[in-house]
């Protein structure tokens, strides 16, 4: 089977300082992997080079494009590289404010994406908006209301829909339950798996949260200081880990 994505020896330096050295892996469609490390790993900078929003200093993301099959998105041109992210590719920030269009309603919000593709008929963008929101579980009679007034749990539903309503195969997500109540993050974190299951996502999520990763991803790649220190899947890794690191941070967890 051909990995969708390929990343290889990518490697992301800042001065002295090292965001990410050597990264390498293979993720396959319909998997979904978690990248682990406290705050400096490197984790997000590896994940916004994969995506596209930092430029690596070396190293190649290669993905199985639809109709030009695997190309690297790291040389593609901007343009190119655009489209993918409306199309194939969608990004789940930390904070939705950063990926939602604030002064816009929801249904325009998760309209804008279709737009973007090509939809004009405002009917028909207008019930798929309505469709996507009531698949995050926000009401239909919410689609003209303005994201400000949601909570943040709402907030982060509704970027959840903009980003799936094009129907990606794989999606980048930074910390999607940071910052929200246990209780929000539980039935975020439960949607999320429903997503993931039900439409086949390969799906790449950086976390600090164990609890995530093991709820979440099939594979898990343990970051510290930039380098991959220990990757397999996430119930051995978590179960038994082998590095002195990954076996400080499950600890940490346990003792919470």
């Amino acid at each position: 089977m051909t990995p969708l994505l390929s990343v290889q020896s990518i490697t992301k330096r800042y001065g002295a300082h090292i965001g990410c050295a050597e990264v390498s892996f293979d993720l396959y469609p319909g998997e979904v992997m978690g990248i682990v490390g406290e705050s400096g790993s490197g984790k997000s900078t590896l994940l916004n080079c994969m995506a596209g929003h930092l430029a690596p200093d070396a190293g190649t993301v290669i993905f199985d494009t639809r109709t030009d099959g695997p190309r690297d998105t790291v040389t593609m041109s901007e343009p190119e590289r655009r489209m993918l992210g409306r199309t194939d590719w969608a990004f789940v920030h930390q904070h939705a404010r950063d990926g939602l269009r604030m002064g816009v309603s929801a249904g325009g919000n998760v309209g804008e994406r279709l737009m973007a593709v090509g939809a004009r008929h405002y009917g028909d963008i207008r019930d798929k908006a309505v469709d996507w929101l009531d698949r995050v579980e926000i009401a239909a009679d919410r689609v003209d209301d303005r994201p400000t007034t949601f909570s943040g749990g709402m907030q982060q539903r509704l970027q959840i829909a903009r980003n799936l309503v094009t129907g990606p195969r794989l999606v980048f997500m930074d910390e999607p339950t940071g910052g929200l109540d246990v209780s929000v993050q539980a039935r975020l974190l439960d949607l999320l798996r429903g997503l993931v299951r039900d439409m086949g996502l390969s799906a790449i999520i950086v976390t600090h949260d164990l609890a995530v990763v093991r709820l979440l991803a099939d594979r898990l790649m343990v970051m510290k200081d930039g380098h991959v220190v220990e990757s397999g899947l996430t119930d051995q890794v978590l179960d038994d880990p082998q590095h002195a690191y990954t076996q400080l941070l499950v600890s940490s967890v346990l003792q919470v």
